[in-house]
């Protein structure tokens, strides 16, 4: 796959004159020039660059957030708990793509409670909880 130098930049994370100084000085790897754009393939997801003979090591690692970890309580559980005999887990922690369902939840750290009238999540709730903290699930039987 190959990609301009604005794409590059945006990927390396770093401005695009400083591209355009790596490309001038020969530094990404397979780079060409057809007209005045540079095309410059990418290695598994990433422009290759060679080392620079002074300063610092290069750090063009794509830096990912550690997802947010979000607490919510159903309501609709809560009214059809009120009506059946057995409690259905109330509490939903949804963590990336996992949701996880429990009768208690215990955070590990700091955290922050949310709420949005206007802007609810698309699954929702309009009160929330937000941590980066580990986060213990507790089911009751």
């Amino acid at each position: 796959m190959f990609v301009g130098s604005a794409q590059a930049a945006k990927l390396m994370g770093v401005s695009v004159r400083r591209i355009c100084q790596l490309l001038s000085s020969g530094r990404i790897q397979g780079a060409f020039k057809t007209g005045r754009s540079w095309i410059i393939p990418l290695f598994d997801g990433m422009p290759k660059v060679s080392e620079g003979t002074r300063g610092p090591k290069a750090r063009w690692r794509r830096k990912r957030p550690a997802p947010v970890t979000i607490i919510h309580v159903n309501q609709h559980t809560i009214r059809q708990n009120q009506k059946q005999e057995n409690a259905a887990p109330v509490i939903s922690v949804k963590r990336g793509q996992t949701n996880t369902y429990g009768h208690e939840v215990e955070i590990y750290g700091p955290c922050r409670v949310v709420y949005r009238r206007d802007n609810p999540k698309p699954y929702g709730p309009r009160v929330w909880i937000e941590t980066l903290s580990p986060v213990e699930v507790i089911t009751k039987n």
